[in-house]
């Protein structure tokens, strides 16, 4: 198969707060509909180039290879490829890594060999967005996203809603260094043990989405979002706290997220397994006053981190530039070049 032998292709793809799942229920056929906002601050870059076998350097570049070998195989590709993973979102805490970086690698290996596949092919052939439509999604454009849940014939969870998150918003994070969330086997025995989620709940979940958070991010009401948020935040932590030993998974996070409820911050919550959490402000400073104050409050929490990130509306980005070309450059200036660059496309 014809292949762009001396070019590259690097990817840059931003993480995700998974806000929580609407419809755990599925009592009208589909299954999982959930709500994210896609956030800079926290991102997976790599570049991806023909190479003679598999090799791969940086954080995670062993997940990466096992993405490459798998769709080689799958599209019956010669050769291999060669991987420098340069920066990576953290694994296992509630950002999204596995999606974004499966999506990175498939992205890279279907420009340079031209294979015809979107996003959401990818992501059903590496086995990503199981459950969750955001993941894709937030690689695709970014934004406030809301997915249709899985029914019968779903590759992957369809996006129903997207609207630009607020630019003057700011996302405060909430780093757990000691814990992790649930992944692998023990998430899925959960989503199979736990007891059926309430049709009325799920019912009253929708009503928030439709009438507290999207008409909140196009109004710019951070009250209204936020209160939609904390509601989804609290019932669907209380469906999972047996699997996850609580509300939210990390008892110093949950500690914090209560503070900032007893301060009347509205959007507080935990994205999916946790442990990170996060507190949504309606400008910088407001969010960076309160990160101050955290710090000076949860002195006794040392394993706790903070961050403040703005939402991203732009989602993957995709560079194409020739090998010969990159090098020199990265000699040079110690950038890359940019020949040809652009959003991904669905």
């Amino acid at each position: 198969m014809l292949y762009h032998k001396n070019q590259n292709v690097t990817v840059r793809t931003p993480a995700r707060l998974h806000l929580g799942f609407v419809d755990l229920g599925g009592a009208l056929g589909r299954k999982f509909i959930s709500a994210g906002v896609t956030i800079d601050g926290f991102s997976t870059e790599l570049t991806l180039e023909p190479s003679k076998k598999f090799e791969a350097s940086g954080p995670r570049s062993e997940r990466a290879l096992d993405f490459a070998r798998e769709l080689f195989e799958k599209w019956n590709l010669d050769g291999g490829c060669a991987i420098n993973v340069h920066r990576s979102i953290p694994e296992h805490s509630g950002l999204g890594s596995g999606t974004q970086l499966a999506l990175c690698v498939g992205s890279c290996i279907a420009k340079l060999w031209n294979i015809k596949v979107d996003a959401v092919g990818i992501a059903q052939e590496l086995g990503r967005g199981a459950r969750s439509g955001i993941g894709v999604a937030a690689f695709v454009q970014g934004g406030m996203i809301v997915d249709g849940g899985r029914g019968s014939n779903t590759r992957v969870p369809p996006t129903v809603a997207r609207h630009p998150f607020p630019e003057a918003w700011r996302i405060l994070i909430i780093e757990d260094s000691n814990d992790l969330g649930l992944h692998g086997a023990p998430e899925s025995d959960a989503f199979s043990t736990l007891p059926r989620f309430s049709d009325n709940c799920a019912g009253f979940l929708s009503r928030q989405v439709l009438a507290r958070i999207l008409p909140g991010v196009i109004e710019k009401n951070i009250q209204e979002f936020g209160m939609g948020v904390r509601e989804i935040q609290q019932r669907v932590g209380d469906y999972f706290a047996p699997a996850q030993g609580g509300r939210y998974t990390s008892a110093a996070v949950a500690e914090v997220i209560e503070y900032l409820i007893g301060k009347n911050i509205p959007g507080v919550g935990q994205s999916s397994w946790g442990p990170t959490g996060f507190a949504f402000f309606d400008s910088d400073v407001a969010a960076h006053s309160m990160l101050r104050e955290l710090q000076n409050q949860f002195t006794h929490l040392p394993q706790l981190g903070y961050k403040v990130v703005q939402g991203n509306n732009e989602g993957a980005v995709m560079t194409l530039a020739n090998t010969v070309e990159q090098k020199q450059n990265n000699q040079n200036t110690g950038h890359g070049s940019d020949h040809d660059s652009g959003q991904i496309n669905g």
